[in-house]
């Protein structure tokens, strides 16, 4: 048998594995339940990825993100290992399908969203599946004292009853204590080997700036700190405006948000990992799973609800280990604006019936119908109809999510696919009898294989119109046609959002709301908001130890890198602060010099403190960076 190494070298091509990677995965290996908390980017899907390579049998991840799941599905299958996703807007023989392989075909991975695990198709087919291990993703999301609360997760732990046998591994960027204590509980984990490696990042300066001006804050620290940066808004009409706006101050700027279409996010999202364009500007729709390490400085425009999703914001900084910057920009009025935000967030019991009234005339459901049914959805059009106002329809829809009624998916890409029907005989036999669609099926056949048989495969009609010399628009035609007389099934590409029912459509005044649960919510989400703007407003306390203790990690060494930390230096080491400024000054009126080099003939005693004096000299216009990122004396 591979060792975890053998495995981490054939498919991922590395050497050796993260600290405390190897560590769980040999747990995992054991047989042993595990927590894992490991901090944004630090390879949570490589620990049950490589077990699960190794041990005979399929593992089922459990996962909220539909985007991601899709991608973790994409990357293994281009290494080799057959996986496949089930989650919201696929079709009942789709589903089918796809468990039908994983109980009887060769399917290594089966990524599965959580809704789907309370419905008799899967449980059905879990039963009679060799499951070597159970991973959760985003475990936080189990428990009602964490930031994302989904109640479809609290299935999992029925799963166990099913096959107690089986070990099950946790995984979670951020978690406070309460909340890892309620993973074990709900997920049902055995005496689990808890890890968690420390939240501290020792790369990255958390930076906070207060200002009346925060376009001429962005502005400063872009211009201070080289390389890729990200920059994340709270609504979708700021990208693209500030992006315009960055572009007016010759800053290389492009903007990314759910409401694209699937072609231009990742047209932009590739053009930025490529280097191509230096800044994304973005709502928080993006950075999940992206895969790029040398982010030098995310910087937030508005104060994020609260520091679990900072925290992993933030985190998509520096992941290469070089020195990386997190900056806060933040006006007064925005801790009136959040604050404000939160209430709307959590609307009264009425006015979510009204809403969930309303979802149930604009598809025009029959009373107890289309429990898992996927329905595409505009937010905008349906607000028109109702007279609705889009933030509070949002917010209401997102708390029906939590209460396991609805989900929300917001726009993910689902490319075209087909499965055929018939076996090879009868189709042959077909396509002698019907000319017309001969070219098609053997230019499907000869593009995608056999697998059309077996399961649905994702196609691309401009491919198969190449290939045949006709337009992408009439292989759809003839390939609606098939569909029509039940040769195959066709579903063309999506790329809207989607609303998918969960429970049948329920009487509205009388849905199942839990009221005591709604209220704690509430309570909650104030109190997360609160912790969020102490760390924004204090200046008196090292701004990773308050990070650190949010998380009931707690650290007496200060990080000495942020911006509370570099104002207590400046202050106290006043003497080294000018020595600096005057080596800068000299050193720089011989040549030009980078800020790397720089700091290595300056050689610093304090790295942190000799950069904030590089900071200081370029904001008050002593040194300038050229469009190469090398100072010179102004």
């Amino acid at each position: 048998m591979l060792s975890p190494e053998d495995i981490l070298k054939q498919y991922w091509g590395h050497d050796q594995f993260r600290i405390p990677q190897r560590e769980i995965i040999r747990a995992v290996l054991e047989g042993k339940d595990v927590l894992a908390l490991l901090p944004t980017g630090g390879g949570k899907s490589v620990c049950f990825q490589v077990p699960g390579i190794i041990l005979d049998g399929i593992t089922l991840v459990i996962s909220p993100l539909i985007a991601l799941m899709q991608d973790q599905v994409q990357q293994l299958k281009s290494r080799g290992v057959q996986a496949l996703s089930v989650h919201a807007g696929m079709s009942r023989q789709e589903i089918d399908i796809a468990l039908d392989n994983c109980v009887y075909g060769k399917i290594k991975f089966l990524y599965l969203s959580p809704e789907r695990l309370k419905t008799e198709i899967f449980l059905a087919r879990f039963r009679k599946m060799n499951v070597s291990l159970v991973a959760i993703d985003e475990a936080h999301c189990i428990s009602q004292w964490g930031y994302d609360f989904r109640p479809p997760y609290l299935e999992i732990g029925a799963l166990r009853e099913i096959k107690p046998e089986v070990p099950y591994l946790a995984l979670t960027a951020t978690a406070t204590k309460k909340v890892q204590d309620d993973i074990i509980d709900k997920a049902g984990l055995k005496d689990p080997i808890v890890f968690k490696k420390s939240f501290a990042r020792e790369n990255i300066s958390f930076v906070v700036r207060k200002t009346e001006n925060k376009e001429k804050k962005l502005l400063e620290i872009l211009r201070n700190v080289p390389g890729t940066a990200i920059v994340y808004v709270r609504s979708r009409k700021a990208t693209v405006e500030l992006s315009k706006w960055l572009e007016r101050q010759k800053i290389q700027a492009i903007f990314y948000h759910a409401g694209l279409t699937h072609t231009d996010r990742m047209s932009r999202q590739e053009e930025w990992i490529a280097n191509k364009t230096r800044v994304m500007v973005a709502t928080n729709a993006f950075g999940m799973g992206i895969d790029k390490s040398d982010v030098r400085v995310v910087i937030h425009m508005d104060l994020p609800e609260n520091l679990e999703s900072y925290y992993q914001e933030a985190g998509r900084a520096g992941r290469d280990g070089k020195r990386s910057y997190a900056a806060l920009v933040f006006h007064e009025v925005d801790v009136t604006g959040l604050r404000s935000k939160v209430q709307q967030s959590h609307p009264s019991v009425d006015y979510l019936k009204k809403i969930y009234q309303a979802l149930a005339n604009f598809f025009q459901l029959a009373m107890g119908s289309s429990e898992g049914e996927s329905y595409d959805f505009d937010l905008e059009e349906f607000c028109s109809r109702f007279n609705l106002r889009s933030a509070a329809a949002f917010a209401a829809l997102k708390k029906l999510e939590e209460e396991g009624l609805i989900q929300l998916s917001e726009t993910f890409y689902r490319p075209s696919r087909i499965h055929i029907h018939k076996d090879k005989a009868h189709l042959y036999e077909f396509q002698v009898a019907n000319e017309k669609y001969d070219p098609l099926i053997k230019s499907l056949l000869r593009i995608y294989g056999a697998e059309l048989f077996s399961d649905f495969i994702s196609i691309s009609e401009s491919t198969i119109g190449k290939s045949l010399k006709i337009p992408g628009k009439d292989v759809q035609i003839l390939l609606d046609q098939l569909s029509k007389i039940q040769l195959l099934s066709y579903e063309q590409a999506s790329d809207k959002p989607q609303v998918t029912f969960l429970l049948p459509r329920q009487d509205a005044n009388h849905l199942p709301l839990n009221q005591v649960r709604l209220n704690e919510r509430r309570d909650l989400a104030v109190k997360k908001t609160e912790a969020m703007v102490y760390f924004a407003q204090q200046t008196l306390r090292c701004r990773m130890q308050v990070v650190l203790e949010y998380f009931d990690e707690i650290s007496y060494n200060e990080c000495g890198m942020c911006d509370v930390c570099i104002d207590k230096k400046k202050k106290n080491n006043h003497d080294s602060f000018r020595d600096y400024e005057q080596q800068v000054l000299r050193l720089l009126s011989q040549k030009p010099m980078s800020v790397d080099e720089l700091e290595t003939s300056v050689n610093p005693h304090d790295h942190h403190l000799f950069i904030e004096v590089v900071r200081e000299m370029v904001d008050q216009g002593v040194i300038k960076y050229d469009e190469y990122w090398v100072l010179r004396k102004a």
